[in-house]
C-alpha cells in the first residue's frame, strides 16, 4: 500500500480539485455544474474563505478536505467548519478518509481552535462511521436550524 501524503489547496490547484469536487457534488445528488463550481471554488480560495488539503497516493490527488474558519462567543475561540470532505471511489477503503480527518484535526489544533464542526447527510452512514472512529461525536444537545433564502 502506498503512503498517503498531503498538500495544501490554493487557487493554483483549482483545476486539480475540480474533478474531485464534481464527484463530491454528484455524491450528494447535486448537478456537477463544472463552470459554476470552478468559479465558486476560485472565489472562495482567492478570498481566503477556505483552507483545504489534498490527500495524495503516489502523487495523485484522491481526496480533499475543505474548511472555513468561524468563531464561537461561547468558548471565545476560533472554530473550523469542515465544509467538504471527499474521497474518490477508487481510493476508498484505503484509509484516506481517516487520514484526512487526522489532518483536519492537526490543523485545527495548530491554529488554536476549540473544535471542528461538520454536517453530513443522515443517510451517509459510511462517513459517519469514519467520523466516529476518529473520535467525533454526534451532537445530541443542539438542533440545527436553517432558512433557505
Amino acid at each position: 500500500m502506498s503512503e498517503i501524503t498531503f498538500s495544501d489547496i490554493g487557487v493554483a490547484d483549482i483545476d486539480e480539485l475540480l474533478p474531485l469536487f464534481l464527484g463530491y457534488r454528484v455524491f450528494y445528488k447535486r448537478e456537477p455544474m463544472p463552470e459554476e463550481s470552478r468559479a465558486y471554488m476560485t472565489a472562495r480560495f482567492q478570498a481566503g474563505d477556505y483552507t483545504g488539503f489534498f490527500a495524495r497516493i503516489d502523487g495523485k490527488a484522491v481526496g480533499f478536505a475543505i474548511m472555513s474558519r468561524t468563531f464561537s462567543s461561547g468558548v471565545m475561540k476560533p472554530l473550523w467548519l469542515l465544509n467538504d470532505i471527499f474521497v474518490d471511489p477508487s481510493a476508498r477503503k484505503a484509509g484516506v478518509g481517516a487520514a484526512l480527518m487526522a489532518k483536519v484535526d492537526a490543523h485545527a489544533r495548530a491554529t488554536g481552535a476549540a473544535r471542528v464542526d461538520l454536517f453530513t447527510a443522515r443517510t451517509n452512514t459510511t462517513a459517519q462511521s469514519v467520523y466516529e472512529r476518529a473520535g467525533w461525536q454526534r451532537d445530541e444537545v443542539f438542533y440545527r436550524y436553517m432558512k433557505t433564502l
